[in-house]
């Protein structure tokens, strides 16, 4: 089977689930991941012949695709701020959305004098480390904490962490115990010598509600796990009430708090935290204009 016998028999196979132009982009993907070969590549020779041993590989591809399942799934990763990752079903893929959640506190670290104290960063449901990884590639003076409640998902998070060149302090501990939490987190920095406070606190934690399940694409439904994804609809700010209250205990003095949050929630998550005592709230949108940010200052 040559290149352009595989592009017809991708784009015959799929063009009723998937735009013209997503195929397109799925079978650059598979073909760059498995040939090592370009778009230059691919358009300057179309009549290459495939391997019987990768032919196998994209026809298994082709399946997996028809069933809806992300293409970052199937070849085990993306990038994100730059930044390669590798991804499985027990963490989330990155989405640019939060690319714009990082880029507002590297946009803000930049406005600061630092002093010689190593900055204190903790990045809660860090799932795949993509949020605290890219803090500590672009804060090299930054010293990284991540935490989250699934052991997998942090299995996946060192993975990426040393495949990025970073060093990163990975905790097990579920936020909704904040307690328990709590004793996790001054643990490991009394282990370490650490300092107890954090200057920034960052967090996507899960928002989608219930309700909202109808928004949500098949491939995402299907794939990614809802435990990263989904809160109940009757207390949908469970996360940031718990991170919160969590934040007011371990911020320094003018510590800021960085939240991903429900395009449809803002207003309300504003006025959570100014509730709990935050100061400075500021909402951010994203660039489709959705609500999308917060950060709040102890």
């Amino acid at each position: 089977m040559t290149i352009q016998e595989l592009k017809s028999r991708y784009l015959n196979d799929l063009i009723k689930l998937y735009p013209k132009e997503e195929i397109q982009s799925f079978f650059n993907l598979l073909i760059s991941y498995k040939l090592k070969l370009s778009r230059t590549d691919i358009a300057l020779n179309p009549n290459l012949t495939i391997q019987k041993s990768d032919e196998d590989f994209f026809l298994n591809a082709l399946v997996k695709l028809r069933k809806e399942k992300p293409i970052q799934y199937i070849i085990g990763e993306t990038e994100f701020y730059g930044l390669p990752f590798k991804v499985d079903k027990n963490v989330l893929i990155p989405r640019p959305e939060t690319e714009e959640l990082v880029d507002w506190i590297l946009e803000d670290r930049k406005q600061k004098t630092e002093d010689n104290r190593k900055l204190q960063i903790l990045d809660i449901g860090t799932g795949s480390g993509c949020i605290g990884i890219s803090l500590a590639k672009n804060l090299p003076y930054a010293e990284v904490y991540a935490l989250d409640v699934s052991a997998k998902a942090i299995k996946t998070a060192q993975k990426n962490a040393t495949f990025n060149n970073v060093n990163i302090h990975f905790i097990e501990g579920d936020i909704l115990n904040t307690d328990v939490t709590s004793r996790a987190v001054e643990s490991y920095q009394s282990e370490k010598s650490l300092p107890l406070k954090f200057d920034i606190i960052v967090s996507n934690p899960p928002y989608v509600r219930e309700l909202e399940k109808q928004e949500i694409q098949n491939n995402v439904l299907e794939n990614e796990p809802h435990l990263a994804l989904f809160v109940t609809d009757k207390n949908p700010l469970l996360f940031y009430d718990k991170i919160a209250d969590f934040a007011k205990v371990h911020l320094a003095e003018n510590g800021q708090l960085y939240f991903e949050i429900n395009q449809y929630l803002g207003q309300i998550t504003k006025n959570l935290l100014q509730e709990k005592g935050f100061i400075d709230i500021k909402l951010r949108k994203d660039l489709f204009k959705n609500d999308r940010m917060i950060k709040a200052t102890l």
